[in-house]
């Protein structure tokens, strides 16, 4: 689902809503998450799971399309999302 996608269907289910209310509640939210990552800050929603920043040091890698296994790849940030409980069961259709 894209963002737009979310929107939409936002706007179907809200629909006493302004659209255009919807659409910048939607972008300012992530607007937000987004500086809050990028500040070192951990996010938790509730029932969702929480979002982080994980420190990946430098390394050695290999390029798959070459085998070549010198390719250096530099120390990085990487976001990290680990579901809550409520999610990881509703969406643990084989229990």
């Amino acid at each position: 689902m894209t963002k737009s996608d979310f929107i939409e269907r936002l706007v179907k289910r809200l629909d006493s809503m302004n659209p255009e209310m919807i659409q910048e509640i939607v972008k300012r939210i992530l607007q937000y998450m987004s500086e809050k990552l990028s500040e070192g800050e951990r996010i938790e929603i509730r029932g969702l799971g929480s979002f982080t920043l994980r420190y990946r040091s430098a390394r050695t890698a290999r390029n798959p399309q070459t085998g070549n296994s010198d390719v250096k790849v530099k120390s990085k940030y990487v976001l990290h999302f680990k579901p809550g409980k409520k999610l990881r069961d509703r969406v643990d259709v084989y229990k």
